[in-house]
């Protein structure tokens, strides 16, 4: 587990390699605003920030991003996500294949690191989620093509009205030659669905939870 102290530090700084000579373009401003720029240290890559609030607990955004095996069932366009290890060093390696419309099935394997962060007093006062490609782990798939940069981060923090903060930051290359590929999986339309699938994926494990009336 992580202290709070350095946190806001190393989120900041966890994608900054190679970044930073672009200026971010606002793709959406509304309660969840997103902003996103060229990242030029990968052929064809895309640095994405989206930052917003969430109307529901720490616990079930942190039992809902360290399930992967269920990503598949609330997460867009993934139809297959499977948890292949976990690590003596706390990671965990995932796999993911992705469907979209009118081009071929993408894929990527990560190494995930889940951080709960501690206050002074030992209380959990936020949640860290960070991954790093690791495509050697596992071989290609024919018929699908492999995303072989996809690093970011989640970052949760509670607030006073029982809901969340957090800062969702993460780079991707699309993988073979399909320019469009980026406006439709690194700007506006499928980060606000990703967001809506967690944030849907934790109201149901509070309501599966919550005692029967």
């Amino acid at each position: 587990m992580r202290s709070v102290a350095g946190v806001a530090v190393l989120v900041c700084t966890l994608v900054a390699g190679g970044a930073g000579a672009e200026e971010w373009e606002q793709v959406s401003d509304g309660d969840i605003a997103i902003k996103a720029r060229p990242y030029t240290a990968v052929t064809g890559g895309r640095e994405v920030w989206a930052e917003g609030v969430l109307p529901v607990s720490l616990q079930d955004v942190q039992l809902a991003l360290t399930d992967h095996d269920s990503f598949r069932n609330f997460m867009p366009y993934v139809t297959e996500s499977r948890l292949l290890s976990r690590g003596q060093d706390g990671t965990r390696l995932t796999y993911t294949r992705l469907d979209f419309p009118l081009i071929s099935d993408r894929d990527y394997v990560l190494r995930v690191l889940d951080e709960p962060v501690l206050g002074a007093d030992g209380t959990q006062v936020a949640f860290h989620q960070k991954w790093t490609p690791d495509n050697s782990a596992l071989p290609e798939r024919a018929g699908v093509v492999r995303l072989r940069h996809n690093q970011g981060s989640w970052y949760f923090t509670p607030r006073a009205d029982g809901g969340v903060h957090f800062v969702y930051r993460f780079i991707v290359e699309p993988g073979g030659s399909i320019p469009g590929f980026l406006a439709g999986v690194g700007q506006k339309d499928a980060v606000l669905a990703t967001v809506r699938g967690v944030e849907k994926r934790a109201r149901k494990l509070a309501a599966d939870r919550a005692p029967a009336k």
